[in-house]
């Protein structure tokens, strides 16, 4: 393709020449015909030729050549500036395409909370490794937010509300918070009426959160209620805290993940569910970096089609196959 330039003459369409550009560049960085040609691979006359096409199409001076050195004129500066950034652009583009195209290969460390590691991250990752025989995991699950460049870890799996400001992340799903009790309290807390009412009650905390004590309850757009907790037991762990609530000891807040199968098997009750809780995000957070390693951005693509399902959202696979039908 080609466009008419200010003398009304057609020059190239920069588009169609990146290796004209590629030239031009090359002598203006090494300052010779013959480097320029010898970093490129070429010859130096392929080099010489086009570059004075380039002048000769735009009636201008790029270079002032002398028998040592070739340096650019003023209009010629400006235009190597444009072109090394549009050079760089397209490695960048290229360098991506290449790493999307790349099969995910070679072991992948991450780290996750141990509850929704536990419920969720582990069966992502033995799907992963399922899908992508070329890869191993190297999981650190824990409930401490462990630094992501300690121990080369590349992907953390946040649940709740970041922190971190520094690091990259992708939001791959949410969670809500359940107040649930024993089946053994389901006529009790049928006579329920208001999140009041459970101030008095049995209460498990989870002393791994900043307030687990206070919790403030929402009922559409209008009623908001703040209630304080008493807590009977106190335990550190999410897990713990679940089986606590399944053999008896009280009433407490958990997430939907960490209760979702006790529910439907009738293990565990919901408590005022006309009333909600704050929900939380779920996300992916990686290293400060350009690129992401193709096995991180499978197993990220591949948790968060999880993460939908999880949360009966349509996914882009199943939204596919719904376009055929």
């Amino acid at each position: 393709m080609f466009k008419t330039n200010n003398q009304g003459e057609r020059g190239p369409d920069g588009l169609g020449n990146l290796r004209r550009l590629a030239y031009f560049v090359a002598v203006v960085e090494t300052g010779s015909f013959t480097a320029a040609a010898d970093r490129l691979g070429i010859t130096k006359a392929v080099v010489s030729q086009q570059v004075a096409r380039l002048e000769r199409e735009f009636r201008t001076s790029l270079l002032v050549r002398t028998t040592r050195k070739v340096q650019a004129t003023e209009v010629g500066q400006a235009f190597y500036q444009r072109c090394a950034g549009i050079l760089k652009a397209a490695e960048h583009a290229f360098d991506d395409l290449g790493e999307r195209a790349a099969e995910p290969s070679g072991t992948l460390r991450l780290t996750a909370p141990f509850d929704y590691g536990v419920g969720v991250v582990v069966p992502a990752i033995a799907a992963f490794t399922e899908r992508h025989p070329a890869c191993k995991v190297d999981a650190v699950l824990s409930d401490q937010t462990l630094d992501l460049m300690a121990g080369n870890i590349e992907l953390a799996i946040r649940v709740g509300w970041l922190a971190e400001t520094s690091q990259q992340a992708r939001r791959i799903g949410a969670f809500r918070q359940v107040l649930v009790a024993p089946m053994s309290m389901r006529r009790q807390m049928a006579a329920l009426d208001r999140p009041e009412d459970i101030a008095a009650l049995p209460f498990v905390a989870n002393t791994a959160l900043r307030e687990s004590l206070v919790w403030v309850f929402t009922r559409g757009e209008a009623e908001h209620q703040t209630v304080q907790v008493q807590a009977s037991i106190g335990l550190d762990a999410t897990l713990a805290v679940r089986e606590a609530v399944r053999l008896g000891a009280g009433l407490s807040v958990l997430p939907d993940y960490a209760v979702a199968e006790d529910l439907a098997a009738g293990r565990l009750v919901e408590v005022l569910p006309h009333w909600r809780l704050p929900s939380g995000g779920i996300h992916a957070v990686f290293p400060a970096a350009r690129h992401r390693p193709a096995k991180v951005r499978a197993f990220v693509d591949l948790l968060a089609e999880r993460e939908q399902q999880r949360q009966g959202l349509p996914t882009s696979e199943s939204l596919h196959l719904q376009t055929f039908q």
